[in-house]
């Protein structure tokens, strides 16, 4: 009977400690049968945080086995567990002035230094930030890394990418600004792609895009991505690099002409070691394999922003306006 009444509790117990599985979400579209050797054939998509106001800047912490991601109206970056699923980690992420004011101004997108500090893009404070503390014990102190070009106030820094050598890319759209185009504060009169060199020398690589948003280095670092997330020029941009200037600026990928009943537009993105692009767009996050094709899509109803994978490439993390989801894609 004891032992009856002892396997009875275990199994409770186990039972009691399994977690219900994430709902799922939208569908995974292939257009390539490259697309298998990318994303398996019974991948999900999963929804593994929600309850956020806007979602973005997803980055992997493969020691603390951690997801961080920027809820950029509410001015925090947010960290999910396995274990614990979302809870705040750093507040505020973005704005650290004692004047109140309105627009996007938390933080947006994050990256890791060399080093393994943490990078932000911070849009109420209008520049590019170092997190001044620890990642395990994430405190709001910040060391500027840049927040003027030829002495002017950046827009709103949107998204931020650090190559092999430290150096930092980061593009500037208005989104950040209380009255985006048309804020009175508004410095610099175009929207720029930048570099800030070792030394802290701030290189404007292009000023050509009207709203220049996601960026990512493809491997062997020779060319930059950069997304435009205008709906008049929805597009993706392609450039060779060379030392600390752009050339060959050409379009990497057009969705002029998709359907505007799909949300979203070309935003943040990320290249895998084998060259296939996961790039947010309209309707979810258009995947491009190695050789520039469109092999699929994951498509989703609400926006997606940015997208990051985990240290063995093997999952890739969505922020998705509300939600964040997930993809196991091997």
């Amino acid at each position: 009977m004891k032992k009856l009444l002892l396997i009875l509790l275990v199994a409770c117990v186990s039972a009691c400690q399994t977690k219900k599985p994430y709902p799922t979400i939208g569908e995974i579209e292939r257009l390539d049968t490259s697309l298998d050797s990318i994303i398996s054939p019974n991948a999900k998509v999963e929804i593994i945080a929600d309850g956020l106001d806007w979602s973005e800047g997803p980055l992997w912490l493969e020691k603390e086995k951690m997801l961080l991601f920027s809820d950029v109206p509410r001015d925090t970056i947010f960290k999910w567990t396995e274990e614990k699923g979302k809870e705040v980690y750093l507040t505020p992420s973005g704005y650290t002035d004692t004047v109140k004011r309105g627009g996007e101004i938390g933080s947006n997108g994050l990256t890791l230094d060399n080093e393994g500090n943490l990078i932000l893009c911070q849009c109420g404070n209008r520049q590019i930030a170092r997190m001044d503390a620890p990642l395990a014990n994430p405190s709001p102190k910040y060391a500027s890394i840049t927040n003027t070009y030829l002495g002017k106030k950046f827009n709103s820094p949107n998204d931020v990418i650090v190559n092999s050598k430290g150096e930092v890319f980061f593009t500037d759209p208005p989104y950040g600004l209380e009255k985006k185009m048309d804020d009175p504060k508004k410095e610099i009169p175009f929207q720029g792609v930048y570099k800030v060199k070792k030394n802290g020398e701030v290189i404007l690589l292009t000023d050509t895009l009207t709203r220049p948003n996601g960026i990512v280095l493809m491997p062997g670092e020779k060319t930059l991505l950069v997304a435009n997330s205008d709906p008049a020029k929805p597009n993706w941009y392609a450039f060779d690099i060379n030392n600390d200037s752009l050339s060959n600026g050409r379009i990497f990928y057009s969705c002029a002409g998709y359907d505007k009943n799909l949300k979203g537009l070309p935003d943040g993105m990320k290249a895998d070691k084998a060259g296939n692009l996961f790039a947010t767009g309209p309707g979810g996050v258009w995947i491009f394999n190695k050789n520039g094709k469109l092999a699929g899509k994951i498509k989703v109803p609400e926006a997606t922003s940015n997208c990051a994978f985990s240290a063995d490439e093997k999952t890739l993390y969505i922020t998705n306006d509300m939600n964040v989801l997930r993809v196991k894609l091997r």
